[in-house]
């Protein structure tokens, strides 16, 4: 069972099958950026046949359940008789199989809308490998999808109090763990490090990673950590972080009883489950 959405992959990529991305028979998205077309009776993605789908950019998905599965990116955003709903939104509501095929497909369109041209040269490229590759005619160069890796954790102190952290785009009472994007030559562990330093000047000792999460808004890869402070005196970069504290579990339970601290849905982010981790009292020293 998957802890948080996007976890675990529920079909098989089938990259060797890449060369046709419109097999006949094939369960076909219709998306653009971010939207998925839906059923309008239920919170569901609306499945075409190949016939069915609109033009634009055919993407290859692979093979889930016995079946093919594509996807088509249109130029814009889906078409309002669609119903086109944000994955985002959809996260909690979809089953775990079409959610994976959703998230996949959600990548690859980002990506495509976002990267046209060749970054050496600037000739216009042309989409391969069923979406998952473009080629430069200008300059040969092969171009593909990329993921950002960013680091999100949970930090606790000697008394097992958690580190909680509000952007200053979000409500009051809004909380959640501290995140941020790895930067060249760094790794992962010294990234959980820096960004706990910069946004909140809390100095951060052993870190243990605790899973990932693709997040591919636009194009993103979560990794999760524990991470134990080894001082606790808070000081806030109020550019990225508004607010932050220490919570015990208590507090945080009695915060959530009065609805004054809210945090990520449950389910949805790989926030949420290491903060459910913390709360369950799951983190022990194999994390470290």
């Amino acid at each position: 069972m998957s802890r948080f959405a996007f976890e675990v992959a529920r079909h098989d990529r089938a990259a060797h099958r890449r060369r046709d991305p419109r097999p006949e028979g094939a369960r076909v998205m219709v998306l653009g950026g971010e939207h998925v077309a839906t059923a309008a009776e239920i919170p569901a993605i609306a499945w075409m046949s190949r016939d069915e789908a609109p033009d634009g950019e055919w993407v290859w998905l692979g093979e889930q359940g016995g079946r093919d599965h594509a996807a088509v990116v249109v130029d814009g955003r889906v078409p309002a008789e669609l119903n086109p709903v944000s994955v985002r939104v959809l996260a909690p509501l979809l089953d775990p199989e079409d959610l994976s095929l959703a998230v996949h497909a959600v990548a690859l369109a980002r990506w495509l809308a976002a990267t046209p041209f060749c970054p050496r040269c600037g000739t216009r490229t042309e989409v391969r490998q069923a979406g998952h590759a473009r080629h430069c005619p200008g300059c040969a160069a092969d171009h593909f999808p990329r993921t950002d890796p960013a680091v999100i954790m949970l930090i606790t102190d000697a008394e097992d109090r958690a580190l909680l952290g509000r952007s200053p785009a979000w409500p009051e009472g809004r909380f959640s763990t501290l995140a941020g994007f790895v930067e060249p030559g760094e790794s992962l562990e010294d990234a959980v490090r820096r960004e706990v330093a910069e946004e909140v000047g809390v100095t951060v000792g052993e870190v243990g990673y605790a899973g990932s999460q693709p997040w591919p808004f636009p194009a993103s890869l979560m990794v999760g950590f524990f991470g134990r402070a080894t001082m606790t005196e808070i000081t806030v970069d109020t550019t990225e972080i508004a607010e932050a504290l220490w919570v015990t579990r208590d507090e945080l339970r009695a915060h959530g009883e009065a609805g004054t601290l809210l945090l990520p849905p449950s389910g949805v982010s790989i926030s949420s489950w290491l903060v459910e981790a913390w709360l369950g009292d799951q983190i022990t020293a194999a994390w470290f």
